[in-house]
C-alpha cells in the first residue's frame, strides 16, 4: 500500500516537529506497518476496497501489537482476516523473543513480584515503555485454557489404572505467598498409554479435598478403574475407598500405596 504525495507531505511535516530519536522511531513504525499491509494484501489477493477474482479472503479489521526495537516501541496494527489467520512473516522471527519475555513475566508474577516490579523488569530487559498492570494481568490470564483442561471429558477411553499424587508449590493468595497442594491425577490405558486426567490446587491434602477431586473425575466420565496407585496419605486412601470409580457392580477399587525411598 504505497503512500500518496499528500500522505508523504503530512509525514514529513510531523517528522520535522520531532527530535532525532523520535524521527527514527516514527519512520521505522510507518515502514514496518506498510510492509505488514503489503504482505496482508498478497495473502488476501487484493488491496483495500478491491474485489478481483483472485481474492481468496476478506479483511476483518486490525488488532494492536507493540513491537519493541532498538528504535523504540512501534505501535503496529496486524490485519485480521475473515477466514483462517494471518501473521506477518516480518514479525515471525520475533515470536521466540515475545514468548521468552512472556515466560519471564509469568514466572516473576507467580513468584510474587508486584506488577510494578514486573514493569521495572521489562524495562531492564529492553522494553522502553515497560508494561502496564492490565497487560501483566492479560499475559498471566491462564484461567480460560486451564479451566478447559480441567473440565474436558474422560469417557473417550478406559483408564483401569490411575496414579494420584500431590506436590507443594508457592503461590500468590490474597497478595501473600503461601504453600499450596498441587494434586495431579494420571491415567494409564489398557494398552499402556498415559494421560494427565486432572489438576487441582488446594490448601492441604485433606480427605475432603481428595474426595472433591475424585468426584470431579467421576463426573467427567472416569469409570472402570481397577487399581489406584497412591502414597500412604490417610486422607487420600480414605477418599479413594469412599468415592466409587470402578465399573458398576465391579466392587471396590484396589489401592496400592507406594512408599517413597529416602
Amino acid at each position: 500500500m504505497a503512500l500518496s504525495q499528500s500522505e508523504l507531505i503530512r509525514l514529513l511535516e510531523s517528522l520535522r516537529s520531532t527530535d532525532g530519536s523520535e524521527l527514527i522511531r516514527a519512520i521505522a513504525e510507518r515502514l514496518v506497518q506498510e510492509l505488514i499491509e503489503a504482505e496482508a494484501s498478497a495473502h488476501i489477493g487484493a488491496e483495500w476496497n478491491e474485489h478481483p477474482p483472485t481474492r481468496t479472503n476478506i479483511r476483518n479489521g486490525h488488532r494492536e501489537k507493540v513491537l519493541t526495537t532498538l528504535a523504540g516501541d512501534l505501535d503496529l496494527e496486524i490485519p485480521r482476516v475473515r477466514t483462517g489467520s494471518f501473521f506477518p512473516s516480518l514479525l515471525e522471527r520475533r515470536r521466540g523473543i515475545d514468548q521468552a519475555l512472556y515466560a519471564v513475566i509469568m514466572e516473576a508474577y507467580v513468584h510474587g513480584v508486584s506488577t510494578r516490579g514486573v514493569d521495572d523488569l521489562v524495562k531492564a530487559l529492553g522494553g522502553d515503555s515497560g508494561i502496564s498492570k492490565s497487560e501483566v494481568s492479560r499475559i498471566c490470564a491462564l484461567d480460560e485454557p486451564l479451566t478447559a483442561f480441567r473440565t474436558h471429558p474422560l469417557d473417550h477411553v478406559r483408564f483401569p489404572y490411575v496414579y494420584l499424587d500431590a506436590t507443594y508449590c508457592k503461590a500468590r493468595v490474597n497478595h501473600q505467598i503461601v504453600s499450596r497442594a498441587v494434586v495431579v491425577a494420571t491415567g494409564i490405558t489398557e494398552d499402556g498409554g498415559r494421560e494427565v486426567l486432572g489438576l487441582m490446587v488446594g490448601d492441604s491434602e485433606s480427605e475432603a479435598f481428595w474426595k472433591e477431586i475424585l468426584r470431579s473425575l467421576r463426573e467427567r466420565g472416569l469409570s472402570g478403574v481397577r487399581l489406584v496407585v497412591t502414597d500412604q496419605h490417610s486422607g487420600l486412601v480414605a477418599a479413594v475407598r469412599k468415592v466409587t470409580l470402578g465399573a458398576a457392580g465391579s466392587g471396590a477399587v484396589s489401592i496400592f500405596c507406594a512408599t517413597s525411598s529416602a
